[in-house]
């Protein structure tokens, strides 16, 4: 089936077109359908399976179908509200919208509701008016309660990387915005994993969804070359300067567990003579936009990230994905080797296995249904034997933070 045979208006084809979109994906042919018939949509779909486009053009086609409504254009009222999770993956949803809309003649306003930028700028823009805003939570909160923004019109709700946001402790602020949309409206879900907590939040968005499970994210990450190297933490730099000196990577994503490592490893291998940088939530809104450019643009090869950069980001040609640092959900290792082996091409994801992480890495596998030989690399080899997590004393209660607690000191530092 081509975008086309989706009902979609030449405009948007011929944009489609333009941007090398040729066949729609799996989730694309059956969301697209789906939307446009005003069916709320629970979908279930990982990192790279093309679910940006699968509700951003069906919204796009409903907006045209409006585009000769005087009235419609005339008001300038918020019809769609597209929350997501993090500043790069809403830039990037505007990003498409714009792209994908560049034939109207009446194109929709778009602004980008996020942390970093000028406050002052996004409340002129909506007092401006717009059809559409794409949102970290929040930023939008902030401007709810100053009572700066009216989303008694929105026709449309996106939830993107719904899981991701429930993972940064955004279930209260999800309950608050709730009560500020009308109850009509057309409710669209992306995640990647549906705990029982998710099911819970979608269960106060939609009563009525249509469940649209595309089985399933394990087969995306069976189709990229993964591999895992047993090696010492002391050893990892050596060993990732020798894998990148011996392979013909063209650019290459390298996972780290926090902002400070990526800075300092970054820091090194340009030492080294490489052009390398590092991406994390400490950067400047100016810093990270100039950084995600020049990686997509292929003026930097490697670039240090934490998990902030796993979700959402639309960028064809990396070649490799590294973990230089294990992630602590099986779910960010999809996210994160997904990175690689997108629009067709083939990619690898090497994952760095030190002494304490067997057993994590050993329910990475079985969670992803997978099973990967620990490799040993000649002059890298592990020394040592792999050491069993302990089970701690019974928690004191009072004394401990809470996992929401900890999760948001987590995001502050990545």
């Amino acid at each position: 089936m081509l975008f086309p045979d989706l009902g979609l208006n030449p405009k948007i084809n011929k944009a489609l077109d333009e941007n090398a979109y040729k066949n729609p994906t799996i989730i694309q042919n059956k969301v697209i359908p789906l939307v446009l018939q005003n069916k709320d949509i629970m979908a279930k779909a990982q990192t790279g399976s093309g679910k940006t486009a699968s509700f951003v053009l069906p919204i796009l086609q409903l907006f045209l179908d409006k585009e000769e409504d005087k009235e419609y254009k005339a008001k300038a009222k918020i019809s769609t509200l597209v929350l997501s999770p993090t500043r790069e993956l809403a830039l990037q949803i505007s990003k498409a919208f714009i792209d994908f809309s560049i034939h109207f003649v009446n194109k929709p306003k778009i602004v980008s509701i996020i942390g970093g930028e000028s406050l002052t700028q996004q409340l002129l823009d909506i007092q401006k008016g717009c059809d559409i805003v794409v949102a970290t939570t929040g930023r939008l909160l902030d401007i709810l309660d100053k009572k700066q923004i009216n989303l008694s019109s929105v026709k449309f709700f996106v939830l993107d990387e719904a899981d991701k946001m429930l993972d940064l402790g955004f279930e209260v602020e999800l309950e608050e915005l709730l009560k500020a949309l009308p109850k009509n409206r057309q409710n669209l879900l992306f995640s990647a994993t549906y705990p029982q907590k998710m099911l819970n939040i979608a269960s106060k968005i939609t009563t009525d969804s249509i469940e649209v499970f595309i089985e399933d994210e394990t087969q995306t990450v069976q189709t990229i070359n993964q591999r895992a190297i047993a090696v010492n933490k002391e050893n990892r730099s050596a060993l990732l300067r020798n894998l990148i000196q011996n392979h013909s990577w063209e650019q290459i994503l390298v996972f780290m567990a926090n902002k400070r490592s990526c800075d300092n490893i970054a820091f090194k291998f340009r030492k080294y003579g490489f052009v390398a940088e590092s991406f994390h939530g400490n950067l400047l809104q100016d810093e990270r936009n100039e950084t995600l450019e020049d990686f997509k643009d292929k003026k930097i090869k490697i670039l240090f990230a934490t998990d902030i950069a796993a979700r959402g980001l639309h960028i064809d040609d990396i070649s490799c994905v590294i973990n230089f640092d294990l992630p602590r959900a099986t779910a960010d290792y999809v996210h994160r080797i997904g990175r690689t082996g997108r629009a067709g091409k083939s990619g690898d994801a090497i994952s760095f296995v030190g002494l304490e992480d067997f057993e994590h890495f050993a329910l990475i596998e079985k969670r992803c249904e997978i099973k990967l030989e620990k490799e040993q690399i000649e002059g890298f080899e592990l020394v040592g034997m792999p050491t069993k997590k302990e089970k701690g004393k019974e928690p004191i209660k009072g004394k401990r933070k809470s996992k929401k607690d900890k999760l948001r000191e987590q995001s502050l530092q990545d």
